[in-house]
């Protein structure tokens, strides 16, 4: 259980009152063993997240003859991203929804319940019956279970994030937040392995017969697991301080004879309006995230395939090997977020896309796997910058009581603008232009934005949380 650090009295008048407010607040010690259970259950189920996604983009091909039967290989592509990208245009409406519910009821249980949502969504697409079968109806059931899937993971990034960053002790929120996109390595590296595995065993017709189901099924028992350690945690410390003080007002209220203000359900207006600057800096920061993310992991396999021709299982393997290379990375970059702070290491990233985005992708178009594995390693280690910051980075821009719903808002909106519809919208662009270097060109637009963000933001590394107390480990008190 967290327990409250009491005050220092040999601390003097005049320090206190040359150090910022949170440095004379009580200090939050949380147990270490919690902190990583906390982690683990905030990641395995964004690990589930992924796991799908990337299933799901490795294995778009063949989805497109499943549920788009169409003479031109192209268009199944587009329509199987299409149906992908309309996931994300709900994403918001999840936010606004799970996001201050999570600030009202508890990060805890607003979390598993979008366990819940996305383990049956993921389920449900390998049941649906193919085109073949039921004519129509077979990618419109594919869309109503991407929207459930988009719809619950509305809430669960913000919240993961918002549940890791409230249990991180200050010095180390980096590290253990870095966690969090080592599930979502994890879970791609789970989903393209499987898919890897399966092209390699299965033949073409296999595949689209009933090969493709498997994936898919797998969420079912990994969505109980995650449950299970989802149901097993406490609330944060950050959320149940806000309560207990919230608990103590309205007490205060009734003996009074008036209302209590402080646990007034926070109105839709105060989470945006009220934290507009706050939303800019988060929609921008997740732009440059989430573009170079999709363009990287999710849309890139299907780059190698279908427009450079490359070898299915090669390219799938090259993908693998670079997100293995960044899971490797990721904790050792997020402590250095700790040390050094995230705006140095966020803007490394931003400056060494729009630097080297152009040359990658030549690489790549090289064609040889020496170039295509340079090219890919190059974007994925620039890509870490990103994954390993901004756990830590976004929830640190909101205070407690908005925390959540804020985040989830801001990050679902550019998520869903910019994140998801990247593979679309590149493929549309190549095949409206004919130039395939139009990735590059739109990581390197993603890349200015997101250095805007940057150059506006306030370092949070070793500080408190806004609106929360000093956390500390067990240990260092």
């Amino acid at each position: 259980m967290p327990t409250v650090a009491p005050s220092t009295p040999a601390a003097s008048t005049a320090s206190q009152a040359s150090a910022p407010a949170w440095a004379t607040e009580k200090a939050t010690v949380t147990d270490p063993a919690l902190v990583k259970r906390a982690v683990k259950a905030a990641a395995l189920g964004n690990a589930m997240e992924w796991f799908d996604f990337g299933v799901y983009s490795y294995i778009a091909v063949t989805l497109g003859k499943v549920f788009f039967p169409s003479g031109n290989p192209t268009a199944q592509l587009l329509s199987t991203f299409g149906a992908f990208a309309a996931a994300f245009l709900v994403r918001p409406l999840g936010g606004m929804v799970f996001g201050p519910l999570g600030d009202r009821v508890g990060r805890q249980k607003i979390l598993a319940l979008t366990m819940i949502m996305m383990a049956a969504g993921t389920f449900a697409i390998g049941l649906i019956p193919s085109y073949a079968v039921i004519g129509v109806g077979a990618p419109v059931l594919l869309l109503v279970a991407r929207l459930v899937q988009g719809f619950s993971t509305g809430g669960e990034y913000a919240g993961a994030s918002t549940f890791i960053a409230e249990y991180a002790p200050d010095k180390k929120r980096g590290f253990f937040g870095s966690w969090l996109e080592f599930g979502t390595l994890a879970g791609y590296i789970g989903g393209a392995g499987l898919v890897t595995l399966m092209t390699a065993l299965l033949s073409s017709a296999d595949m689209v017969a009933w090969g493709w189901r498997i994936p898919f099924l797998i969420a079912g028992p990994m969505g109980i697991i995650g449950l299970y350690l989802r149901l097993r945690l406490e609330e944060t410390p950050a959320f149940a301080a806000q309560a207990e003080k919230a608990a103590k007002a309205r007490k205060a209220a009734r003996k009074a004879g008036k209302t209590a203000t402080e646990h007034r359900k926070v109105p839709l207006r105060e989470m945006v309006v009220g934290q507009w600057r706050a939303l800019l800096l988060c929609m921008g920061l997740v732009l440059v995230f989430n573009v170079t993310d999709y363009m990287l992991l999710s849309y890139m396999p299907s780059y190698l395939t279908s427009e450079l021709k490359y070898d299915e299982t090669h390219g799938l393997l090259v993908v693998l090997g670079v997100m293995a290379t960044m899971m490797i990375v990721q904790p050792f970059v997020g402590a250095l977020t700790d040390r050094v702070g995230r705006r140095p290491v966020i803007a490394a990233g931003c400056a060494g896309f729009l630097l080297l985005s152009v040359p990658a992708l030549l690489l790549i178009r090289q064609g040889s796997l020496l170039a295509v594995a340079l090219g890919m390693g190059a974007l994925g280690l620039l890509l870490v910058c990103f994954t390993a910051s901004m756990p830590a980075a976004l929830p640190a821009l909101f205070p407690t009581r908005v925390r959540y719903g804020s985040l989830s808002i801001g990050f679902n909106i550019s998520v869903s603008l910019f994140g998801g519809t990247t593979p679309l919208v590149v493929t549309a662009l190549i095949g409206a232009t004919g130039n395939m270097m139009m990735p590059a060109y739109y990581m390197m637009a993603a890349a200015v934005i997101g250095g805007i963000a940057v150059w506006f933001m306030t370092e949070s590394a070793g500080r408190p949380l806004p609106g929360s107390a000093p956390s500390l480990e067990r240990a260092e008190h």
